[in-house]
């Protein structure tokens, strides 16, 4: 593994080549050592309460420019249920800027499970990793973060599959529920002297939970052991989790208790996405894994017939061999081969 930077005492990483920032400042976890670079908080966009409220575009494109010139390449995560609003900034400030050095993600990932995902993607952004690696390893990496939450209703949850009878149910006084959203949707109710657990992984893990208006008794003293984690660490809620749970609002979450599990270890996430095949995407020329480019979302290209020329993009760097349809899977498939291999022996899935 080879880091591509010093980090100064205070934190700073200037010469990172890729940024990582978020679109609110409860996405950025402290991170257990001091030479994770922090991520940037876009602010002009920042959600304010769904409300379609005016912004400085001139700021929000210094903004996003003095990021390009300090790193070169932006990577911008943002939940799946902010508004269209906020990711409408975003694309004009790119589109306004005519950079191809700013990828846009919105990944199916609760806040809190979001929020691991840029820790991770900030502890790799330190590593030898290409923009366009770093940028399409989210998809990856997301597939091994296990989020959920702890819900006094479901009622209102559209982003887990609910049946009818945790529908009525929600109703009862005092109801609970456990709610897996990834990688697996999952529902238990918390109900009788053992109630069932969830789905965890069959490797290391640290646990991140935060609490709403739910007490985190449950995460803290049944979860957590169950799943046997590396320690478990309180964190602020997300501002967005009301929203995503569909159990409050931004300031006002409701009845809600989240967690996410996710690998710790930054050694095994190098790994995890060195051992995937690297292709050159046909249109911007940035390196991907994958199915799809994570800066300019182009699909991975058919292979060429034979006897054909490659396809001449119009990107930047070398072509790379094209993708077998099997190869293009692997990237986004559970760990298996080398991958697998890059877990800890007793937690192989």
């Amino acid at each position: 593994m080879v880091l591509r930077q010093e980090c100064t005492e205070t934190g700073g990483c200037a010469s990172v080549p890729t940024a990582i920032a978020v679109t609110s400042p409860d996405l950025v976890l402290a991170a257990a050592d001091r030479h994770t670079p922090s991520a940037a908080v876009l602010h002009s966009a920042e959600d304010r309460g769904g409300r379609a409220e005016p912004y400085d575009l001139d700021r929000a494109i210094v903004e996003m420019h003095t990021l390009i010139e300090h790193h070169g390449y932006v990577i911008a995560l943002c939940p799946a249920s902010v508004p269209d609003l906020v990711v409408h900034r975003l694309h004009a400030v790119r589109s306004v800027l005519e950079s191809d050095r700013i990828a846009i993600l919105r990944p199916e990932l609760p806040p809190l499970g979001l929020a691991v995902l840029v820790l991770q993607l900030r502890q790799l952004a330190m590593c030898d990793f290409s923009p366009g690696v770093l940028a399409s390893a989210a998809r990856l990496l997301a597939h091994y973060i296990y989020a959920g939450a702890v819900l006094g209703s479901v009622a209102r949850l559209d982003r887990v599959p609910v049946s009818l009878t945790s529908h009525a149910k929600s109703w009862v006084p005092g109801a609970q529920f456990a709610v897996l959203a990834t990688p697996q949707p999952e529902l238990v109710r918390l109900t009788g002297p053992e109630p069932p657990l969830l789905s965890g992984p069959a490797f290391g893990t640290r646990m991140y939970y935060a609490a709403g208006q739910q007490p985190t008794d449950w995460i803290t003293g049944t979860l957590a052991p169950a799943w046997q984690v590396q320690g478990a660490v309180e964190t602020r809620l997300p501002a967005e989790s009301g929203r995503w749970w569909a159990t409050g609002k931004p300031g006002s979450p409701g009845k809600l208790a989240e967690f996410a599990a996710a690998i710790p270890d930054i050694s095994v996430l190098y790994q995890l996405v060195s051992s995937v095949r690297r292709e050159a995407c046909h249109w911007c020329g940035l390196e991907l894994i994958g199915d799809r480019c994570g800066f300019c979302a182009a699909p991975l290209a058919d292979p060429p017939a034979p006897g054909a020329k490659p396809p001449g993009g119009r990107g930047r760097g070398s072509a790379l061999a094209p993708a077998t349809g099997l190869a293009a899977a692997t990237a986004l498939a559970p760990v298996t081969g080398p991958a697998r291999a890059a877990l800890p022996p007793a937690a192989r899935p």
